[in-house]
């Protein structure tokens, strides 16, 4: 099994992350648009147009499957994608949703969503949720997150004021999306903030529990081979890679 995983920059090696702890791939392929990070700010058709170059990209690998780890192309770009690829595409709003209403009994669970702006704009997580019945949410937008976790400041004075920040008038939430994948690095930091009794959903975490239940999976890969691409200085991107990734 051979997989590509595209983010807008370096946050979706978290996702990585989550499919190597779960040895679900025999190869991972992962492509950062880091030249054009970011993209919670840019606009849909500019959305799609990257997304589809990425499918074309991806094309120079024989891919059993395209993950997306980027929430914001989850949001607005992943029909165009899988009208353009040869193989399956996943995103990581769908299974986000997924995960949160299997984690939560109540449907009148408190959920707080968080994500960029182009995220937190397209609506899709409510969307979904409220497809499933939860309908008891707020959606913030926290792109100071994004730039914060790419300084590796991961806890502190600085993120408790943007915490501070965002959060002042949360209603305190029974659980928290982290819809974008640089997020979980400040898992930690959020947990510290709300409580031990607030759920994080976690990127990684949701796609590895929707391919496992929407697939096959019969081998378990303990050295599975990586490959990072990136339109704009790949080797920052691997050194982050060596830093994040077991």
């Amino acid at each position: 099994m051979k997989v590509g995983v595209f983010d807008s920059g370096i946050g979706g090696l978290t996702v990585v992350k989550s499919l190597l702890e779960h040895q679900l791939f025999e190869e991972i392929i992962y492509f950062g648009d880091t030249a054009r990070v970011p993209y919670g700010i840019k606009d849909k058709n500019t959305i799609i147009r990257y997304a589809i170059e990425a499918v074309e990209f991806f094309k120079n690998f024989e891919l059993d499957m395209i993950i997306v780890a980027c929430n914001t192309v989850s949001a607005y770009a992943l029909q165009e994608m899988r009208e353009s690829a040869s193989c399956p595409v996943i995103g990581v709003v769908e299974a986000g949703v997924l995960a949160t209403s299997n984690a939560l009994n109540d449907k009148e669970s408190n959920i707080l969503i968080l994500g960029t702006k182009a995220t937190i704009n397209s609506k899709a997580y409510e969307t979904g949720l409220n497809s499933l019945g939860f309908d008891n949410l707020q959606a913030k937008a926290t792109g100071l997150f994004v730039p914060l976790v790419e300084e590796e400041i991961y806890s502190g004075e600085i993120l408790e004021a943007a915490f501070k920040h965002y959060f002042s008038n949360i209603t305190h939430p029974n659980a928290v999306i982290l819809g974008c994948t640089h997020f979980p690095l400040i898992s930690e930091a959020l947990t510290n903030h709300f409580g031990d009794d607030t759920l994080l959903i976690h990127s990684g975490d949701a796609i590895v529990e929707y391919l496992e239940r929407e697939f096959t999976f019969t081998n378990k890969y303990e050295s599975p081979e990586l490959k990072f691409f990136a339109s704009e200085n790949p080797e920052a991107l691997r050194d982050i890679a060596k830093k994040w990734l077991p």
